[in-house]
């Protein structure tokens, strides 16, 4: 097990759901200028459910980096 390759993973990862995060909440801010509650609704759920994605993925890296390298 490489730890510090598994570690950078878990960065690449969090950044990527991180630009995710912020387009989706993008799309949701247009749209709630709209009558169509239902899809703004949606959005934001995603994004909160992406969020508590990010800060799992930081938990996880956070513990990982606590580990020794096993390689």
């Amino acid at each position: 097990m490489n730890v510090r390759s598994d570690v950078a993973e878990l960065s690449t990862l969090r950044t990527v759901l991180e630009d995710v995060t912020r387009r989706v909440e993008a799309v949701a801010e247009r749209l709630a200028q709209t009558p169509d509650s239902a899809v703004t609704s949606e959005l934001f759920s995603a994004e909160r459910s992406l969020v508590t994605a990010r800060r799992a993925i930081e938990r996880a890296s956070s513990t990982l980096s606590e580990l020794p390298d096993l390689v």
